[in-house]
């Protein structure tokens, strides 16, 4: 039987979609802003699918988060792979949140359900989605 205080909390992640990339950064931007203390950004992680056209909103945030950008397809088909590597890459950082904007909401409840499963079920706990 595992004691439940030696493991760690689940992550707090947020899935935002949008029209482009410049909205779903902006919404998230307002998130961080709401979280409070510049340091709690310092623990806040972001996965970022496709790049903003011109400069991001979240470059205006100091002190600026944990944040991947990846390539833009069907994350839970093509870039099912390229998000696993990212995700737990993120993860080992132990960060307080974590966001994912994707750039297509088309499989969005496959995405969501991949992510309630093993092993992201013990890792991550789904906050609402955020529609930029």
């Amino acid at each position: 039987m595992s004691d439940p205080a030696a493991s760690p909390a689940r992550v707090a992640t947020t899935l935002v979609t949008g029209p482009g990339a410049r909205a779903r950064e902006q919404a998230i931007l307002i998130e961080l802003q709401r979280a409070g203390s510049a340091g709690a950004a310092a623990h806040q992680a972001i996965i970022l699918e496709g790049l903003p056209s011109g400069d991001s909103p979240l470059d205006t945030f100091s002190p600026a988060p944990q944040l991947a950008r990846i390539a833009p397809g069907c994350l839970c088909c093509t870039g099912n792979l390229v998000l696993r590597v990212t995700l737990n890459r993120m993860l080992r950082q132990r960060p307080e949140r974590l966001f994912i904007g994707l750039a297509r909401s088309e499989h969005l409840d496959q995405l969501r359900s991949w992510l309630q499963a093993e092993p992201y079920d013990q890792l991550l706990m789904l906050t609402p989605d955020i529609q930029a």
